[in-house]
C-alpha cells in the first residue's frame, strides 16, 4: 500500500495522540481541517486505519499478572471448540496461530496465579485435547501497538 509523507505524519500524531482536533492535525500537517479529516477518511477507508481506542492500566484495573499461553491441540477437530473458549475469555487478549512446537499463542491478563489457574483449567482446559505451557511474565520492558512508518 502507498502512503506519502502525509499520511505518515497523519498516522504518526495519531498514535500518539488519538484524540487531536482535526484544527489541531491540520496545523501540524500544514493543511486546511477538511483536507485533514478528508485524508483521514481515506486512510480509514483503505483499512490502514482500523479504529480508535483506549489504552487502559491493566495494573490499575487489577491484572496484575501477565503470561503467554502456548497451545498444542491433539487433533485439528479440536480445532473450532478451542477458538471458542478463547473468545469466551475476556482474559485472553491476544490468540496467534503459529508455526513450531505449538499451534497457538496467547497473551492473558489475569488478577493473580488464581485468576491464571482458573482460566486454564476451567477455561481453557474444558476444551478436549489441549496441552498448554504457560509463561509468567516477571515484567515488561516495551509492550507497543505502533509500526515503523516510512513513506513507501
Amino acid at each position: 500500500m502507498t502512503l506519502d509523507g502525509l499520511d505518515i505524519q497523519i498516522l504518526g500524531r495519531l498514535l500518539n495522540q488519538a484524540r487531536i482536533t482535526w484544527s489541531d492535525l491540520a496545523g501540524h500537517l500544514g493543511l486546511s481541517a477538511p483536507a485533514t479529516a478528508d485524508r483521514v477518511r481515506r486512510l480509514e477507508e483503505r483499512g490502514i486505519i482500523q479504529g480508535y481506542g483506549v489504552q487502559l492500566n491493566a495494573m490499575a484495573l487489577g491484572y496484575d499478572l501477565t503470561a503467554f499461553i502456548a497451545v498444542t491441540l491433539a487433533h485439528p477437530s479440536d480445532r473450532d471448540d478451542f477458538l471458542a473458549q478463547v473468545q469466551a475469555h475476556p482474559e485472553i487478549q491476544e490468540c496467534h496461530h503459529v508455526t513450531g512446537d505449538h499451534d497457538y499463542l496467547l497473551k492473558v491478563r489475569c488478577r493473580g496465579t488464581q485468576g491464571l489457574e482458573r482460566l486454564i483449567s476451567e477455561g481453557l482446559k474444558q476444551s478436549h485435547g489441549l496441552r498448554t505451557y504457560t509463561t509468567i511474565v516477571l515484567s515488561t520492558v516495551k509492550e507497543t501497538q505502533a509500526l515503523p512508518l516510512k513513506v513507501n
